[in-house]
């Protein structure tokens, strides 16, 4: 079970409008995400984290990222609360059966058990189920790997990152090191190929581009003209949706 905070939005307000922001790893989805959702006044769902948690809870149990009974059965099974951020370097806080562990599911390995479990059709269907509920009302931004195509096919903007192997593999790589680690960047590359492989190619829910989104080079673009880009296109259809109400 998912549990998010009330958005506090007032009954009456102008309904706000679902954001979709799918991408493969490195393209920068959730510091952006976070930081649209901050500028626009949105909710920030941090999916990413979703798997992340089940992970790390699959880990620490012993259960195989790759046993797709057992995972399954696990994402169905386990409290996942997300909270606003305390720390600028955190997308959010997340609560796994009550104990936070925004920190841990960050680690390298983590994230591994992350995209190999998203593979597993029983834990996507448990996860994106709650994604779907979350939305309903609007005024979310939420990013991932599947979002326009599956989670969100009905958001009214749907953004694609994307970005050279090369740009993406050195964000990563620089984000290792503030992490304290040590990584070689030849590493880091191939790391990054195959998950893009592997998320392209799943059979559930496939990295893709869906057809009515905007797609976003992020390769020679700093984070806030990426911003800046993706919360005017959201205020120019929310100005869309008042004139044609008008």
């Amino acid at each position: 079970m998912l549990r998010l905070p009330d958005s506090g939005e007032e009954e009456g307000v102008e309904k706000k409008i679902a954001i979709a922001i799918d991408g493969p790893v490195g393209s920068g989805k959730s510091t952006i995400a976070k930081l649209v959702a901050r500028e626009l006044g949105y909710t920030y769902i941090d999916t990413g984290a979703m798997y992340r948690g089940i992970a790390l809870k699959a880990k620490r149990m012993r259960i195989s990222w790759e046993d797709a009974q057992r995972m399954a059965s696990l994402a169905g099974s386990t409290e996942i609360v997300l909270l606003p951020a305390t720390k600028e370097e955190l997308t959010s806080r997340v609560l796994l059966d009550g104990e936070e562990v925004s920190c841990e599911i960050r680690e390298t390995d983590i994230g591994e058990g992350a995209s190999k479990s998203s593979t597993i059709s029983g834990v996507r269907k448990a996860l994106v189920k709650l994604q779907k509920g979350m939305a309903v009302s609007g005024g979310v931004v939420m990013e991932g790997r599947d979002i326009g195509t599956v989670v969100l096919p009905g958001a009214e903007l749907k953004i694609f990152l994307t970005g050279s192997i090369e740009e993406r593999a050195k964000r990563r790589f620089l984000e290792l090191q503030k992490k304290g680690k040590k990584p070689e960047m030849r590493e880091v590359i191939e790391e990054v190929r195959e998950r893009d492989l592997r998320d392209s190619t799943r059979a559930d829910s496939p990295l893709k581009k869906a057809e009515d989104a905007v797609e976003v080079d992020t390769t020679h673009m700093t984070i806030a003209q990426v911003v800046d880009t993706i919360v005017e296109m959201a205020r120019e259809l929310v100005r869309s949706k008042i004139q044609k109400q008008t």
